[in-house]
């Protein structure tokens, strides 16, 4: 049993390692070498010029604590199948389900207090005394032990496993880490799902009808319907308008703000296939070059309304307006030419 559970691990890092070479390319590195110095240059300067109002420097605890805290899940490597044929050794599987546990908890406790004792010289700087946040440190990690014994609340008190909860569980874990995957490259393997939001549907009805519109509804109808197309546009437009709001130094912003617009047109580009599973869409009287307008049409007018939002946040909040410009500038190369490009590849 440990030998199976060891090279499903193997198996499932060995996938990940393989994306990362994707995600740490040299673009993506230098960008983070950026990020990290000019938060470390913020960091000095805050702790050399500390607020007589310290309101933020809480919320920036707060926020951090929240992020170290709720990160961190519980890898069990079960399968779908398992329920059937591990169902004999479900004793074994307790006992390997309690060992990857104490490891997690370990393990993120660990993370947890790292990410604590960087924050340090800003509890001291608030006038927190040693005690005292060695005992918010414990109080944390206690906290940090049942939060994680709560996520295996699929093991009974009884010592009974339900598969099926635990067996979710995994897979929800899974395809959270291949999603993040999935912001640079193509990841195989992730599941998608579909749920009609009816406060929507108004915005598909305001669509331009006719024959040669009906990839135009389609593809429209898909996105607003998908929680991985919906879902991903608004967590990356807030990231988007995070950057434009909390970053000060106004050329950064921008370009944290086209750099999420490049991220989020690379995920729209697989819309492109959202109907390929639906065999009966290659009988309508339309050719793949309609199709690869319409595609076109749509993702554009999506990328339209998030340029234009945060152009408009931008002149409010950044201090240098004319960096505005590059916004535009970069919002019409993403949804012209490098849109096109990418598409005309989809139908090659």
């Amino acid at each position: 049993m440990k030998e199976l559970f060891q090279e499903r691990r193997l198996e499932f890092n060995q996938r990940c390692l393989k994306y990362l070479r994707y995600v740490f390319n040299d673009h993506f590195v230098l960008v983070l070498m950026v990020l990290l110095g000019f938060l470390a240059l913020q960091y000095r300067e805050l702790m050399e010029h500390f607020p007589a109002n310290p309101w933020l420097v809480y919320l920036l605890l707060l926020l951090v604590t929240a992020l170290l805290f709720f990160t961190g899940r519980i890898a069990t490597y079960l399968e779908s199948a398992d329920r059937v044929f591990l169902l004999p050794k479900e004793s074994e599987v307790l006992r390997h389900i309690q060992t990857v546990r104490l490891q997690a908890i370990i393990l993120w406790g660990f993370v947890q207090l790292m990410g604590q004792g960087l924050l340090l010289p800003l509890y001291l700087k608030l006038g927190w005394s040693i005690g005292g946040v060695v005992i918010y440190l414990l109080c944390l990690s206690a906290g940090k032990y049942g939060w994680l014994i709560y996520h295996t609340r699929f093991v009974s008190q009884q010592g009974n496993l339900d598969w099926n909860r635990a067996i979710q569980y995994e897979i929800k874990r899974k395809q959270g880490i291949l999603q993040f995957y999935s912001l640079f490259t193509h990841v195989k393997g992730i599941s998608t799902d579909v749920k009609r939001r009816k406060y929507l549907d108004v915005v598909v009805q305001f669509m331009k009808q006719g024959q040669d519109r009906i990839w135009d509804f389609l593809f429209a109808r898909g996105f607003l319907r998908s929680g991985d197309f919906f879902w991903l546009s608004l967590r990356l437009l807030a990231l988007s308008l995070a950057s434009l709001c909390l970053i000060q130094e106004s050329w950064l912003a921008v370009s944290f703000t086209v750099l999420f617009d490049y991220l989020l047109l690379f995920q729209l580009l697989p819309l492109y296939h959202i109907y390929d599973y639906q065999y009966l869409s290659r009988l309508y009287p339309l050719s793949q070059q309609e199709k690869w307008i319409s595609f076109q049409r749509v993702i554009q007018r999506i990328l339209y309304m998030i340029f234009a939002l945060q152009v408009v946040v931008g002149a409010i909040v950044l201090s240098n307006k004319l960096y505005l410009s590059l916004i535009v500038v970069a919002g019409v190369f993403l949804a012209h030419l490098y849109l096109g490009m990418k598409s005309k590849k989809l139908i090659d």
